[in-house]
């Protein structure tokens, strides 16, 4: 190729490819459609180059990459034993980034620290627009809402209305703010660092409105083990910050109507599943019955499970027998990451989520960083009662967020 042409490339292609970041970005939090162009994008620009060997041989060679790479292949291979092809496809085609984006981020894109740190601050300022947007629709009914949190009723928010995986990105905001004034702190202008900090309080206080368990709990388990690590390294001030910690939820049940009234709500709800009532409708009730589902059909099918084209219609005939009542909305797919493999590939597929979630906390390369720690802690926690990688949005978080970290926290400023 003519070195002239090859420079021309090169000179667009890195334009090109902060604009499909971007996409991917906002169209995570606002458009189907822009999120899907996003990573289309993306995929094509980090294909084209001299270097396809290369991106090969380190795709193979890094495990957190072949390794992501998994949680596509087992529902994959789990076709061989599915009988409903038209379901099993639709999984696949939610999960093909759990493919392509590893494989992609094993490409050389020249990016540095300051390249992904400007994506960051994107990144910080797409999350901020989506709490206002929440919020805005908060403000336009503020006593119904606060009346709809004594049911199973949250607030409205970006990621067509995915509160469980916008909670999530809130608390990863969190991070991405105190890794930011941690590691380039002593760079940024006066107002930067007030900007960040107020950025951090506005997001804590909008994650006690919102009050959704996933970011609540993901948030305090984080901040925990943060101030320990701080501890650890003798950093002035941790002991004041545990003990604002562990006031702010209490705060919060004073402060906040929607934070209070779930807390009223969950007790309720939790009161029926402990006597393994069914409430039509019931939050925990439903999931805790979902996690039966996955159970039995884990145990009906423990060496390659249903194949995961058929948890759907075998999780249906589950509930038809055991909750005759129950009402199709309320039959929801096993409530936990963990069963979905089980149900769909056996304890085989049980065994090698578990494995692939723990790779990263044994990278050699970042097995010391706290903030890589914190977020893979986030992301692993987030699957216990939730089915993230089966939704467009959960796919996308899962796969970017945490390759996009991975390059990030290596490099140097």
């Amino acid at each position: 190729m003519n070195s002239s042409v090859e420079y021309n490339i090169e000179k667009y292609k890195m334009p090109a490819f902060y604009l499909s970041v971007v996409a991917m970005l906002t169209g995570l939090l606002f458009s189907r459609a822009l999120l899907s162009s996003g990573i289309i994008l993306f995929v094509v620009l980090s294909l084209i180059h001299r270097n396809i060997v290369r991106q090969v041989r380190t795709f193979f060679t890094s495990p957190l990459l072949w390794s992501m790479s998994l949680l596509f292949l087992l529902p994959a291979i789990s076709g061989l034993w599915s009988a409903d092809l038209s379901q099993w496809s639709r999984i696949l085609r939610v999960k093909l980034p759990l493919l392509l984006l590893p494989f992609c981020f094993a490409g050389e894109n020249n990016l540095k620290f300051k390249d992904w740190q400007r994506i960051a601050f994107v990144f910080l300022a797409l999350i901020f627009a989506g709490i206002c947007q929440s919020l805005w629709q908060y403000a336009q009914s503020v006593h119904a809402i606060h009346a709809a949190y004594l049911k199973a009723y949250t607030i409205e928010t970006p990621l067509g209305n995915d509160h469980v995986r916008f909670s999530l990105l809130v608390v990863i905001a969190i991070l991405t703010i105190v890794y930011l004034l941690t590691v380039s702190g002593k760079s940024f202008k006066k107002s930067t660092k007030a900007l960040l900090l107020i950025l951090v309080v506005i997001n804590i206080i909008y994650l006690h409105v919102l009050a959704v368990r996933t970011g609540l709990i993901c948030f305090y388990l984080g901040a925990f083990i943060f101030l320990i690590w701080m501890m650890s390294q003798h950093i002035r001030k941790t002991f004041f910050l545990l003990i604002l910690v562990f006031l702010l939820p209490i705060a919060s049940y004073f402060i906040f109507p929607t934070f209070k009234n779930k807390i009223h709500y969950l007790k309720y709800d939790l009161s029926f599943v402990q006597k393994n009532i069914y409430v039509p409708g019931s939050n925990d009730g439903n999931r805790f019955a979902s996690i039966k589902a996955g159970v039995e059909l884990l145990k009906q099918n423990p060496f390659a499970g249903v194949g995961f084209g058929d948890i759907k219609s075998e999780k249906d005939k589950f509930y038809e027998t055991n909750f005759p009542q129950m009402s199709t909305n309320d039959k929801i797919l096993p409530s936990s990451e963990w069963m979905i493999y089980g149900a769909g590939t056996g304890w085989l597929g049980v065994i090698f989520f578990s494995f692939i979630l723990l790779i990263p906390f044994f990278l050699k390369e970042l097995r010391k960083n706290i903030f890589w720690t914190l977020l893979n802690i986030f992301i692993a926690f987030s699957y216990l009662f939730d089915i993230g990688l089966e939704v467009q949005y959960g796919v996308f978080v899962h796969s970017f967020i945490i390759l996009w970290w991975y390059k990030w926290l290596q490099l140097k400023e």
